[in-house]
């Protein structure tokens, strides 16, 4: 089960937020088959979601992430809770770079540039969009450039998987610190000097709890943990969902596949197949058309 701890520092200057995000990012990894460039991709989105999510405010409210960007991978969409539970898909899982000349997978060459997007659902007439440029690719700095530009909010953010010999996920996590209104000055500097001397999070998540990686990045600092919640990867997808679809296709449309013999439709992002049977979509058209003459 990967988990969150939130916390924030006692002088009120920032508040954080670590995770271990290994089990969301295999089971993603397993819905989606993903190469490793693909589950480096993906997982860091989800990651970064999950984090962000956590700093919403009610129950009810949903975040979502879109890379939009030109490179190999297409487009990663995720979406996350208020408790940190996501679900997302990367346009090509199968997509296949040759590393970098460092050694490590080409995440920047998946995402290319383009747009970021960030959509929060908080019950409100219109949802609030923010956009942003994809500055590196790599995630983590794209979602710290898009909080200082959007959101004028200093943001230190880490995001690491790492890929076995076999394909699956080893360790897998985030870091997202945020200075707060009016924080001391001083902090900024403590914090870039830890996070500059600090090994990778996905080496130091080989052997360090979220507990322990946040005692490092806020190594000179005090601060309270006020929270800890697991969060796991969680489709909201449903038979009724899929018929709601269905019927805003309208009538031409259903007409269509009834004639085809019904329909087969796959979730994006859990892969479940719902099928429906010419019978299924008379009944849907029979809907539409009750809903009319009422």
């Amino acid at each position: 089960m990967s988990y969150i701890i939130r916390a924030m520092t006692r002088d009120g200057s920032a508040r954080a937020v670590v995770m271990d995000s290994r089990d969301i990012v295999e089971r993603a990894r397993e819905i989606h088959g993903t190469t490793p460039t693909a589950t480096a991709a993906l997982g860091r989105t989800l990651t970064a979601a999950s984090l962000m999510g956590c700093l919403m405010g009610n129950k009810d409210d949903l975040l979502t992430l879109r890379f939009k960007g030109d490179g190999n991978g297409g487009s990663i969409v995720v979406s996350s809770d208020y408790l940190g539970n996501v679900r997302g898909f990367i346009q090509h899982p199968d997509v296949d770079l040759p590393l970098k000349t460092n050694g490590k997978l080409d995440v920047a060459g998946c995402v290319g540039k383009g747009l970021l997007y960030v959509l929060r659902d908080t019950g409100e007439k219109e949802p609030y969009i923010g956009i942003s440029d994809i500055t590196s690719g790599e995630i983590a700095e794209d979602i710290a450039a898009y909080y200082a530009k959007s959101e004028q909010i200093p943001t230190l953010c880490a995001l690491g998987v790492l890929v076995g010999v076999d394909y699956s996920v080893e360790t897998a996590g985030g870091v997202l610190i945020q200075l707060l209104p009016n924080a001391d000055e001083g902090i900024i500097d403590i914090l870039e000097k830890n996070a500059a001397e600090l090994p990778p999070l996905t080496a130091m998540l080989k052997t360090m709890k979220p507990e322990e990686v946040l005692a490092q990045y806020l190594k000179g600092i005090e601060f309270d943990i006020f929270d800890s919640m697991d969060c796991s990867y969680v489709c909201t997808c449903s038979r009724e969902r899929t018929e709601a679809a269905l019927v805003s296709l309208g009538k031409k449309e259903l007409d269509e596949l009834i004639a085809d013999g019904g329909a087969e439709l796959s979730c994006q992002f859990c892969d479940k197949k719902y099928k429906f049977s010419a019978s299924d979509l008379r009944g849907l058209l029979n809907k539409i058309e009750n809903t009319k003459e009422g």
